[in-house]
């Protein structure tokens, strides 16, 4: 829950950031690329406007954009986003964040975007 200090924080934060993280798309409309897929009536950006998007699986280079794509997800569909790496991660660490969500869904209404870097890292020793 949000306190009389957590937008001064968040400025904070903000104000710091490097410059790569604070000139980073936050919106749909700020987002350059991918035309196939998120332009203007593709299926990819009428599921994110009609907040109908399930689970989808964003593959590519590093830098091209999975991640803030992700970011404005959840931002467009009014979810909380939540970042883990399989490489620095277990499956614990997993059931965690997914009963965390659970958990918000129910006491706030409020859904989750999960965000799984590198899941391909993920096996069954973790």
């Amino acid at each position: 829950m949000p306190d009389l200090f957590s937008a001064t924080r968040k400025e904070n934060v903000e104000r710091v950031a490097p410059l790569a993280a604070r000139m980073r798309p936050r919106r749909l409309a700020d987002y350059v690329g991918q035309l196939q897929i998120i332009g203007p009536g593709k299926l990819l950006r009428r599921l994110i406007e009609a907040d109908r998007l399930g689970s989808i699986i964003l593959y590519g280079p590093p830098g091209v954009g999975k991640t803030t794509l992700g970011e404005i997800i959840a931002t467009e569909t009014k979810r909380r986003f939540v970042e883990l790496s399989a490489t620095a991660s277990g499956v614990k660490d997993l059931r965690d964040v997914i009963e965390s969500a659970r958990r918000r869904l129910e006491d706030d209404g409020c859904r989750t975007c999960l965000f799984i870097d590198e899941i391909h890292r993920f096996n069954k020793s973790q």
